[in-house]
């Protein structure tokens, strides 16, 4: 577990960086390992260089093997740096100690943004590194877009299928800048009642939606029909970025299109009021995702061995015969 020093100092380095996120947090890395995430152990690497430490959570997943500190809804998992200097140096010191302690290591999601750096750095520690596109991203980008100017470029269906089901009147929308227990249990009965698969962890979810809304950064909608919730969505908004975590709607309630509508009015706010300028849709690959953003990026996972382990040649070799045979076919 981290101090709130170092707390402090990764996330003044993220927001120096650009679009700091809830997974730049060692509040997060806490949460994940306290509701065991955290495999056969939790690993802290750092490396450090003329004042920068590089600092990259992991978790042991078996002997001789460590991995990035996530779970399904990381976003990313990426080295985090406090002070100023070569981050570049501090990187390769924390992979070159590494090699001390394990056989393999692997990173995902990496994001695209880092990815190279990654790379490089353990290509200068000594790694044998293996680099593939295992995932998507879809982000907007607003630029100099106001919210007006975003939802003219949308495609006509979603416009109009928003301007028909608000006219309608039959959906009532709230939305919520702050944890509220009643409207957190209802998107939980959404959720169960959805027509997702049972997933994920929501004692942790609802740790990680209490922990945003003591940072000031939680935001959350809630969709319903006859004072039914039938649609419900948690974002984060943290520097100038807004996340979008979880979606869930009752599936029978979908003709009056809960929650598109949902989504509209939370993009607006996000837009007009916290007056972000990216909005960042998570991992996957879903086609209405498109409708709503207009950048899409790959994810990364990276692996990578330690040739000095004996026990690193085999999965070695492994991995980069697929590479050979991905890029034959």
């Amino acid at each position: 577990m981290q101090g709130n020093g170092e707390d402090q100092a990764n996330d003044d380095a993220a927001k120096a960086a650009g679009f700091a996120s809830p997974f730049d947090h060692a509040t997060w890395f806490d949460l994940l390992e306290a509701y065991g995430f955290a495999g056969e152990g939790r690993v802290d690497a750092r490396g450090e260089s003329e004042g920068v430490t590089a600092w990259l959570p992991l978790r042991r997943e078996k002997a001789g093997h460590l991995a990035g500190l996530t779970n399904w809804y990381s976003f990313s998992i990426r080295p985090l740096f406090s002070g100023s200097g070569d981050r570049s140096t501090a990187l390769a010191d924390l992979f070159g100690r590494l090699r001390e302690r394990t056989a393999r290591l692997s990173l995902y999601p990496v994001p695209d943004a880092d990815r190279a750096s990654i790379v490089a750095a353990l290509h200068a520690a000594g790694w044998w590194v293996q680099a593939a596109s295992a995932g998507d991203r879809h982000w907007l980008d607003l630029s100099n877009m106001d919210h007006d100017g975003w939802w003219e470029s949308r495609p006509g269906a979603l416009k109009n299928t928003v301007k028909r089901k608000a006219k309608k009147g039959i959906v009532d929308l709230a939305l919520f800048s702050a944890f509220d227990a009643e409207a957190w249990a209802a998107y939980e009965t959404i959720y169960a009642a959805s027509w997702k698969p049972e997933e994920g962890d929501a004692a942790l979810l609802r740790a990680f939606a209490e922990s945003e809304s003591a940072r000031g950064t939680f935001r959350m909608g809630l969709a319903g029909i006859e004072h039914q919730p039938v649609a419900a969505q948690f974002w984060t908004v943290e520097d100038g970025t807004a996340f979008i975590h979880k979606l869930a709607h009752v599936e029978d309630s979908l003709k009056a299109s809960p929650g598109t509508l949902l989504s509209a009015a939370l993009f607006r706010h996000v837009i007009e009021v916290d007056g972000v300028k990216r909005i960042d849709f998570g991992t996957g690959n879903d086609a209405y995702k498109r409708d709503w953003m207009n950048r899409h990026e790959p994810l990364w996972r990276i692996e990578a061995f330690n040739p000095s382990r004996v026990a690193a040649w085999g999965p070695a070799l492994k991995a980069f015969a697929r590479s050979m045979l991905r890029k034959e076919t």
